[in-house]
């Protein structure tokens, strides 16, 4: 990433630190909510990260006590058709990027993340909460059923739980998002970003090279069948056993000694 990248915008907070992009949504007095502006700086901002072969963990952050209220209603009235396209394919292209990118991606939940902002948490790779997150799909209550997050949802959590989020809008708590696989970890308030640091040391200890090559077959595979997914995973096998850093692995490990990683 170069300097401009690093530069704190006024909606979107990015540092990048040894290795580590920590991405903070900085509208708290909109309770995060996701503007065109903001999704604009996440589109540009990751596609920096995705070229970045220093960037190996992206961490997904939130000012305030809110981690994202969806997309923002102020935005969203009397549109015309090409707007709204625009608006709702903006935000599905930021969520498929954070699929893309060969980084692992953080989810650090801190609070409440409903429609947009719940789909942004289900969208990310893994998803660390505190005790007093909620997540909800409310845009029923509204009128405006949320089907562009449904699509990470029910990807993320089983089927009658997602329709219960979906048709009823009602928030669920930490715990329960832990026990759908929503997210990872739950712990107190003041231990998250412990857990956080904690989570993203574990993934730089790995080869940047596998880790990328392993989150695009899971992506990949997840939606074929057996058959089709058993002769592609030949494939990423094949190709990652080829690699520098698998061999390097292997060797260490018959060696009994600590890997040096290339990325090669």
């Amino acid at each position: 990433m170069d300097a401009a990248t690093e530069r704190q915008p006024e909606e979107l907070e990015v540092r990048i630190e040894e290795g580590v992009v920590s991405l903070v949504l900085n509208r708290p007095e909109t309770r995060n909510a996701l503007s065109r502006t903001l999704l604009g700086r996440l589109e540009e901002t990751l596609a920096a990260i995705e070229a970045d072969p220093a960037a190996r963990v992206v961490i997904l952050g939130a000012r305030g006590p809110v981690f994202c209220a969806g997309h923002d209603l102020g935005e969203m009235t009397s549109r015309s058709e090409p707007e709204y396209r625009d608006l709702f394919a903006a935000c599905s292209r930021v969520m498929l990027q954070l699929r893309r990118l060969p980084q692992p991606v953080i989810a650090r939940v801190q609070g409440m993340a409903t429609a947009a902002g719940c789909q942004l948490v289900a969208a990310c790779d893994l998803a660390v909460a505190s005790t007093e997150a909620r997540f909800a799909t409310p845009g029923v209550k509204i009128g405006l059923f949320c089907t562009t997050p449904m699509v990470p949802l029910v990807r993320a959590i089983p089927d009658k739980a997602a329709m219960e989020m979906l048709l009823t809008g009602a928030p669920i708590s930490a715990e329960r998002a832990l026990a759908l696989g929503l997210v990872n970890q739950v712990v107190p308030a003041g231990e998250l970003d412990a857990a956080v640091r904690e989570l993203t040391g574990t993934l730089l200890a790995m080869s940047p090279l596998t880790i990328g090559l392993g989150k695009r077959a899971f992506y990949e595979l997840r939606d074929l069948d057996e058959s089709a997914a058993y002769a592609r995973a030949v494939d990423v096998m094949t190709e990652n056993a080829l690699q520098h850093d698998a061999q390097e692995g292997i060797a260490a490990f018959l060696q009994k000694r600590k890997p040096s990683w290339t990325g090669d």
